[in-house]
């Protein structure tokens, strides 16, 4: 029996109901914030189901959490796949989990049918993708490929203060899992990341596998307008350092200057902060989020320069600043991987298609490391980072089948 055939669709899709449950919302979705309590319990479950079929576990010092299948080479670098278990706040079922659990069903499909590799095979669940608790996001793949500090991500701290050393402690604490010593890091013989497509492409085209040939470059940034507090009954509008003022009206330039024709650069505003929050005080501070994406790195830094323009001269009377939190170029994918993903899809007769990721993935961290690729997936209308995020069970069998004989074929490479 090859892996794919292994692969069990009944299987998989309940083990995404079991994990639904932890940080399960009213409405469907899930709230699993990186390193909170429902994040350990996702990541004790997952631990739980390898022990039980003898696979090993071990997490790192950023907490990535990772499950091996061993290999006849023990020594060779080992073969990857993974994603995230973390979640927005009105998060969906299957963002990054889908890719943790279809990892998980290689591993599993590998093991029912008998195969051996030469190299090891390991699932991994990587830390804090979302970035939407302690920023910037994608970091724990980051760190393991060395494009962020870990003793600067130990020190970040979330909106409510609370440092991620401490959140981390508290969750390895929740979960333990042997920890790996060293830094974070250690070579790979290939990486390939199933996920959701989080777009409509895939169902409006009737398609069930993309295959996808890189991902646009990102950036994040933090501003901050900086006033004086008053009475808003009392002080005129003429004599008032009104920060939420200066942050709207440096929010609006940026929404007119970032649009272009054709649509292709996303501008993001996703929060906004206002201190210090009373309904009779003029704010002194206000502070907003952006998130802007396109696939040349080009138009990125010119525009990055024009949004400093904005803040430097749309803050008047308070003062402005922006911060850029992340600056991630835009990835191209390892030409064989795309090919052996096309080429699995095409003999598992499973209609399939090149295209790009718009959202940034962990993905883009590790395809510096060795060759990568993705699988995409539909979901239901395109809709992710939200709580009807949907996707079908044959949908998500189908992307772990192509995903178990593309890992089988480079763990023997």
């Amino acid at each position: 029996m090859s892996g794919a055939k292994a692969v069990r669709e009944d299987r998989l899709w309940q083990r995404h109901a079991d994990m639904a449950k932890l940080g399960g919302t009213p409405k469907g979705g899930v709230n699993r914030q990186a390193l909170s309590r429902e994040d350990s319990q996702a990541r004790k479950l997952l631990a739980s189901w390898a022990e039980a079929r003898g696979f090993a576990v071990f997490t790192d010092a950023i907490g990535n959490l990772f499950v091996r299948r061993e290999g006849q080479d023990a020594d060779a670098p080992p073969v990857a796949s993974g994603s995230h278990m973390d979640s927005q706040p009105t998060g969906g079922r299957f963002d990054g989990m889908y890719g943790v659990l279809a990892a998980f069903e290689a591993l599993e499909a590998l093991e029912d049918a008998g195969i051996k590799t030469r190299r090891p095979v390991i699932a991994v669940a990587w830390t804090n993708e979302e970035g939407s608790r302690f920023q910037p996001g994608a970091m724990g793949s980051a760190v393991f490929a060395g494009h962020y500090k870990l003793d600067d991500m130990l020190l970040v701290e979330d909106w409510n203060g609370v440092v991620l050393k401490d959140a981390l402690a508290e969750t390895l604490r929740a979960a333990p899992a042997p920890m790996r010593d060293g830094d974070p890091g250690f070579a790979l013989g290939g990486y390939v990341e199933a996920h959701i497509e989080q777009g409509p492409r895939l169902e409006s085209e009737r398609t069930t596998i993309g295959v996808v040939t890189g991902i646009q470059g990102s950036r994040r940034f933090i501003v901050q307008a900086m006033g004086e507090e008053a009475h808003a009954g009392t002080t005129p509008r003429a004599n008032r350092k009104d920060a939420f003022a200066a942050a709207t009206r440096i929010a609006a330039a940026m929404y007119e200057a970032t649009a272009d024709a054709d649509d292709t650069l996303r501008f993001t505003i996703g929060r906004v902060d206002v201190q210090p929050g009373s309904p009779n005080t003029v704010p002194g501070k206000a502070s907003f989020t952006i998130d802007m994406r396109h696939p040349s790195n080009d138009v990125l830094e010119a525009h990055e320069k024009t949004l400093r323009d904005i803040v430097a001269s749309r803050a008047a009377p308070c003062q402005a600043k922006i911060d850029r939190v992340t600056a991630v170029a835009p990835t191209d994918f390892d030409p064989k991987v795309i090919d052996l993903v096309r080429a699995k899809a095409d003999a598992l007769a499973l209609s399939n298609m090149d295209m790009p990721s718009g959202a940034g993935h962990d993905a883009m961290h590790i395809a510096r490391l060795c060759p990568a690729g993705m699988i995409f997936v539909p979901c239901e209308r395109g809709v992710s980072h939200n709580e009807a995020e949907n996707a079908t069970p044959a949908d998500l069998a189908a992307g772990a089948r192509v995903l178990v004989a593309v890992l089988e074929e480079l763990a023997n490479r």
